[in-house]
């Protein structure tokens, strides 16, 4: 399996015998095997890889419809796009001045069927919140039950008592 893990910066994924990883970021930092912008088309072939991994770095792009369709033009068909990003809910989001959005758990829903945009289909296959993301994540076991049980609820009412730190989603290309 070949995958990539865009905007890679310090976390580093290592190759093995089973699958095969390309560390992209924006800059040179060790361990980059590619170095490029997420803002203009991606150096990658279409339909090459197996499974895209973006951890923290959708939030910093220009154009997410631009992203979005390039990722989905780079991911083979049947292929997975696993994404997590800051909650709109999140004080500790805004802290970051390079942050252009926020996502909620619904965001990918505009991924899945047609609108007026050119956007990619995908089909997500799972997705969740959750509650912390860093210092604190045996918290996880007991708040994220509670605000992924009904998200929408969550979402309109309660985001804003309990916020939460991130969207993780796994999204499976449609083509």
């Amino acid at each position: 399996m070949k995958k990539l893990n865009l905007g890679a910066g310090d976390d580093i994924k290592k190759s093995t015998s089973r699958e095969t990883w390309v560390n992209q970021d924006w800059i040179q930092l060790p361990g980059i095997d590619v170095v490029a912008n997420l803002n203009k088309k991606l150096p990658f072939k279409t339909n090459e890889f197996d499974e895209v991994f973006c951890s923290h770095v959708l939030e910093h792009v220009d154009d997410l419809i631009f992203t979005m369709n390039e990722l989905h033009r780079i991911t083979k068909p049947k292929g997975r796009v696993i994404i997590r990003g800051p909650h709109f809910s999140s004080g500790v989001s805004y802290w970051d001045p390079t942050h252009k959005r926020f996502f909620s758990y619904f965001t990918f829903d505009f991924f899945t069927k047609k609108t007026y945009y050119e956007t990619p289909r995908f089909r997500i296959v799972k997705r969740k919140l959750n509650f912390t993301r860093m210092h604190y994540t045996f918290l996880n076991k007991i708040f994220n039950p509670f605000i992924n049980f009904n998200p929408t609820l969550y979402e309109r009412f309660f985001c804003w008592i309990f916020p939460t730190s991130e969207v993780v989603a796994e999204l499976e290309v449609d083509k």
